[in-house]
């Protein structure tokens, strides 16, 4: 279990978060056994897991950023390089492609402003929490 999930009771959590906690604990073997029987038995399921392992940087915060970015952009640009011929065609393909890549860094930034919104409100609760408990004793020590 990771030491976050270790730290929350089990009892205050949802299905999904004690599914997940229990997930993590077993390893990345246990969630490519997901993955494969989602797709097996109810293509979607697989799906979302591999988009949710993907978006939420299970295993690993670089996994899927650098190597796969990198090998993505020298594909875009190998491609967008070769000509089709009709002029027309590539510059809708070249305004399209950039388009993406616009909205692909846009939403890497509001999920990067997420988890650090998360981040700041999972560290207020523990300084509300420790503030809390410290007034607490100070007011039975009195």
């Amino acid at each position: 279990m990771t030491p976050l999930a270790a730290t929350h009771d089990t009892a205050h959590m949802g299905w999904f978060s004690r599914a997940e906690n229990w997930m993590d604990s077993k390893g990345k073997g246990a969630w490519i056994v997901a993955m494969i029987l989602g797709f097996i038995f109810f293509w979607p399921v697989g799906l979302a897991l591999v988009l949710y392992i993907t978006y939420t940087n299970r295993w690993s915060k670089d996994m899927f950023k650098k190597t796969a970015c990198r090998s993505r952009s020298f594909k875009r640009h190998m491609h967008v390089m070769t000509p089709t011929g009709n002029s027309a065609f590539d510059a809708y393909r070249e305004d399209t492609l950039r388009r993406l890549e616009d909205e692909q860094k846009s939403f890497e930034e509001f999920l990067e402003r997420l988890r650090a919104a998360k981040d700041k409100s999972e560290f207020d609760e523990f300084m509300d929490e420790r503030s809390k408990k410290a007034t607490q004793e100070h007011t039975e020590d009195a």
